[in-house]
């Protein structure tokens, strides 16, 4: 039984990325589809799709390489797990590495950035750092 499943999703995406497949399948879920999503945004990841079956679906990531093979993903780490939830103000997000990283919260408005939830003053769970 899993009991994170976006932990899950971000060590398939790491141990996929330092073993430089060209792609990664993971149990799909409508929270991870909107990271997905964000890390494409950003250009951590070339692009993903969602493969439908008759149960839960697999979402596909396409991981995304520089011009001399170098990863676009240094690393990703799980904030906010189900035994331990961390949740900030808008004025409290952090940065990573002073603005080259990510922080993904889970906030009223959806799954967003870091940058977004400053702008639209809205704080929230933090689910991941990646840089």
């Amino acid at each position: 039984m899993m009991t994170d499943p976006i932990a899950d999703m971000l060590t398939r995406i790491r141990n996929a990325s330092r073993a430089e497949h060209e792609k990664v399948d993971i149990p799909a879920s409508k929270l991870k589809v909107r990271i997905a999503g964000i890390l494409k945004a950003e250009g951590f990841i070339r692009n993903f799709r969602v493969i439908e079956d008759r149960k839960q679906g697999t979402l596909r990531v396409y991981l995304k390489y520089g011009p001399s093979n170098e990863k676009m993903i240094s690393g990703m780490v799980r904030v906010s797990t189900p035994g331990r939830r961390v949740y900030v103000a808008s004025d409290r997000i952090p940065s990573i590495l002073g603005g080259m990283g990510l922080t993904i919260l889970s906030t009223s408005r959806g799954v967003l950035t870091d940058r977004e939830s400053r702008k639209l003053k809205v704080g929230g769970e933090v689910l991941a750092h990646v840089w």
